[in-house]
């Protein structure tokens, strides 16, 4: 049966980054202060009621890799390259590149790891970077941070993406301290064939302006982006900041709350008029899930027919704000079945499928039998839109048959 379903193409997946990307891909003479990797022990303390971990450079601890850049020192948690390990035994200790499954940071491992779990193609996030490159914005050298960012946006063009045929969907970063670079930025990527940047779901969480800033502080992005036919990708987390109900309340709370973010970001652009003023720019929020957007462009559209005279929206919106949604606003799934069952509230073709690989809600390399589960609630036609159709509607994709050479079991978990 699953050797009958198409393959997916996964809109959020993630790559961490291999210790070179800076060292190779920056200029010369700003090596020596760009992100690198440095080998040392590291301890690991897990703050208490609510499982944050915190991580201290020396000691004792286990001896792991480094990410270095300014005053920032960061290993990879395991939870955020864990494919291959038991699901029972993740944890947030950190990993060396040597004990992750190469798939992680190198791109020919990842085309192997993709074939085994009948990926067709994969848009991955920053990891080092954070999911909108937040690391360099939050950087004192602005100088330094805007070439770590196009160093970056070389790598995954170039290399991360450039030898996979591809499968391996170009997704850059942007300065996001400055809108005018981060235009250009995009310009820059789309002549050569990036139709896909990463951006904050909650801009004021970084100190930025808000999408309603009355001096429209991101018409230039946003107008690069709907130029260009740039899809703006805002992945839970993405903001900083993730909802919480208080301060002890356990980690699992937080992460029962993520879609949280997603919505709030949401409202924020059916409401702001970005999606009135600029008429093409497309929009999807990664890793939030779907089955909360019903009732929420619902509640927005009622809101507008009914309360618009104290709402304070901008009059450039002239329609009910769930008009803005078909063909431009796209909400990212995988394992929501409550989503896929309100598929018609919501669009069928608004929704695209991810596998989140490597990370610890990773359908790898299990995807065959989710696809399956989601093959028994709709229809062949409406299952090609799901999982791969919309997807490359979404982003502009060739509509060729990408899939690996070898139609390949899926691997079992280690």
């Amino acid at each position: 049966m699953q050797e009958q379903l198409p393959w997916v193409i996964s809109v959020d997946d993630h790559v961490v980054e291999p210790p070179h990307v800076w060292q190779r891909w920056l200029p010369a003479t700003l090596r020596d202060r760009g992100p690198r990797v440095e080998r040392d022990t590291c301890e690991t303390v897990i703050a208490p009621g609510t499982g944050a971990a915190q991580y201290r450079r020396g000691g004792d601890g286990k001896v792991t890799d480094w990410w270095v850049y300014e005053d920032v020192l960061r290993p990879i948690p395991q939870v955020m390259a864990c494919v291959g390990f038991p699901r029972e035994s993740l944890t947030v200790e950190p990993l060396r590149f040597d004990e992750m499954r190469p798939g992680c940071y190198e791109p020919a491992a990842r085309l192997a790891d993709m074939d085994l779990n009948r990926t067709e193609r994969s848009l991955c996030f920053p990891t080092f970077p954070r999911f909108a490159g937040q690391l360099f914005t939050e950087a004192r050298d602005k100088d330094l941070a805007l070439a770590c960012v196009r160093a970056y946006n070389d790598w995954m063009v170039e290399e991360w993406c450039g030898s996979s045929g591809g499968r391996l969907i170009p997704l850059c970063i942007v300065p996001m301290w400055d809108p005018l670079l981060a235009a250009d930025e995009v310009r820059r990527n789309a002549a050569r064939g990036c139709r896909a940047v990463a951006f904050t779901e909650l801009p004021t969480n970084l100190g930025l302006p808000s999408i309603h800033d009355p001096d429209r502080h991101w018409d230039p992005f946003v107008a690069a982006c709907d130029e260009t036919g740039t899809v703006i990708n805002m992945h839970i987390g993405s903001g900083s900041r993730m909802a919480k109900t208080s301060d002890d309340a356990p980690a699992g709370v937080t992460t029962a709350l993520t879609s949280l973010n997603a919505y709030m970001s949401m409202a924020d652009w059916l409401l702001s008029g970005m999606l009135a003023r600029f008429t093409d720019v497309k929009i999807a929020f990664s890793e939030s899930q779907v089955g909360w957007m019903p009732f929420l462009l619902e509640r927005l559209d009622h809101l507008y027919t009914e309360s618009y005279a104290w709402s304070d929206l901008d009059p450039v919106i002239t329609d009910v704000p769930s008009s803005y949604v078909p063909g431009r606003v796209y909400g990212c799934f995988f394992d929501d079945m409550v989503g896929v069952d309100l598929r018609d509230r919501i669009g069928v073709r608004q929704l695209v499928f991810e596998t989140d690989y490597p990370h610890q809600d990773s359908t790898w390399p299990d995807t065959p039998t989710l696809v399956a589960e989601i093959a028994e609630r709709v229809t062949p036609e409406e299952l090609e839109l799901l999982v791969r159709t919309n997807a490359i509607d979404m982003l502009d994709l060739d509509p060729a048959d990408l899939r690996g050479a070898v139609d390949t079991e899926p691997a079992v978990r280690a």
